[in-house]
């Protein structure tokens, strides 16, 4: 590991350049090899419109330098730039304050949050990356120095200083923090990185009691990262919709309009999948040799190739390797849209939730003459959407996550 660290240090921007150039190949040829699995019917429900919108965002992210290390950030939850921010967001929530046992996902845009964790002397739960070798592992801040909490919150620090849980636990998580590579704030519908850990984690949390209905969902992303593509009715029973939304320059509260699994969802997970995940593959023959039948089998599904092991690179500059071909289908290329930050603005001070929506949308560029459609209508915190929850039971309407006051407003 400590290898690995000192190559990627001494990445060159050609290097990096290059890395990136390969991400794009790769998640070129990913995307043509899911569309021509749909086409035959082989893919279940997973669609390629959703990687059409993952690429847009990976594709804008490294043109415009947002992307931060590791790059390039194609097939990963994407770092970016002012991603503390983001944590000193999360540190101001009701909910985190509240919380003594929070989960947070290993990516590196929210290693902050990890860290502020265990400042906040709360119990972190973090999953094991591709939960390849295992579950989750627990830090306990009390039997961590407090000088060697940023060093804890790292893949490294995790392995050597945390404490590994199965399933068989009996904890109760108040609050998960999960990563993203894009959010729709109209309805809280994700997009993770296409590789469903995200989904699994929870529903392995459902099944094992540790966490509810009602246990609140944090994501952290770019203002970017903020889309208006991903519909309601386009969502799967296994997806996790998020209930608050923090990005470096606002917090963001959800209508409460989607469901939350409630468990994991055999018939949806693919036989690649499984052989995958060991953790999943002891479940699941415990499970059938206590029902005496086995369980369903999901649709086959194309696993993405995983990210490109570029890593740290020296100075910025924009990114001018632009290989792969543009996405077909339903979805449409990062040429094919704009990004206007609007009045998007960074606080030093980083811990202020803002008081509407910044300003920033995604719209489509005109075509063949056609007007460009405007192609992110953005929930202010605490306030609807125009028709969003319309037709929702009084119940959901009621569980909708409230705005917390400005401080000094």
């Amino acid at each position: 590991w400590l290898k690995l660290r000192a190559m990627a240090r001494h990445e060159s921007e050609e290097e990096r350049l290059r890395n990136d150039a390969k991400a794009r190949d790769r998640m070129a040829e990913h995307m043509k090899r899911v569309e021509e699995a749909e086409a035959r019917g082989e893919t279940g429900d997973r669609g390629s419109w959703k990687w059409a919108i993952r690429k847009r965002i990976w594709d804008h992210m490294e043109e415009n330098n947002i992307a931060a290390n590791p790059r390039p950030v194609h097939h990963r939850i994407p770092n970016f730039v002012r991603a503390e921010l983001t944590a000193k967001q999360v540190e101001q929530l009701p909910e985190f304050r509240s919380a003594k046992w929070v989960k947070v996902n290993p990516d590196s845009p929210q290693k902050e949050v990890r860290a502020a964790t265990l400042r906040a002397g709360k119990m972190l739960l973090v999953p094991q990356p591709r939960l390849r070798t295992g579950f989750f592992s627990v830090l306990n801040p009390a039997k961590i120095e407090p000088s060697k909490y940023s060093f804890a919150v790292t893949q490294a620090g995790v392995v050597e200083l945390g404490e590994f849980i199965d399933l068989d636990a009996k904890i109760k998580v108040d609050l998960i923090v999960i990563g993203s590579v894009a959010v729709n704030p109209a309805n809280g519908a994700r997009l993770g990185k296409g590789e469903g850990f995200a989904e699994l984690e929870y529903g392995m949390l459902r099944f094992m009691e540790a966490i509810d209905d009602d246990t609140p969902v944090v994501t952290c992303i770019h203002d970017c990262q903020l889309v208006d593509d991903i519909p309601s009715e386009r969502m799967l029973c296994h997806d996790v919709p998020v209930d608050i939304i923090c990005t470096p320059t606002q917090t963001i509260r959800v209508n409460r309009v989607l469901p939350k699994p409630t468990g994991i969802y055999w018939d949806k997970l693919s036989p690649q999948k499984l052989a995958s995940i060991r953790i999943l593959q002891k479940l699941k023959a415990k499970l059938e040799s206590e029902l005496g039948q086995p369980l369903p089998e999901g649709p086959s599904e194309v696993l993405p190739p995983t990210a490109v092991r570029g890593g740290k690179s020296k100075g910025k500059g924009k990114s001018s390797g632009r290989s792969g071909s543009k996405s077909g289908g339903e979805g449409a290329s990062s040429s094919d849209w704009n990004w206007n930050a609007g009045g998007a603005r960074y606080s030093s001070a980083g811990g202020t939730s803002s008081s509407g929506y910044n300003g920033g949308r995604w719209t489509r560029k005109p075509q063949q003459g056609a007007a460009a459609v405007a192609s992110a209508t953005v929930v202010p915190p605490g306030a609807s959407a125009a028709g969003a929850g319309k037709g929702g039971s009084t119940a959901q309407q009621q569980r909708r996550w409230r705005p917390k006051a400005t401080p000094g407003a």
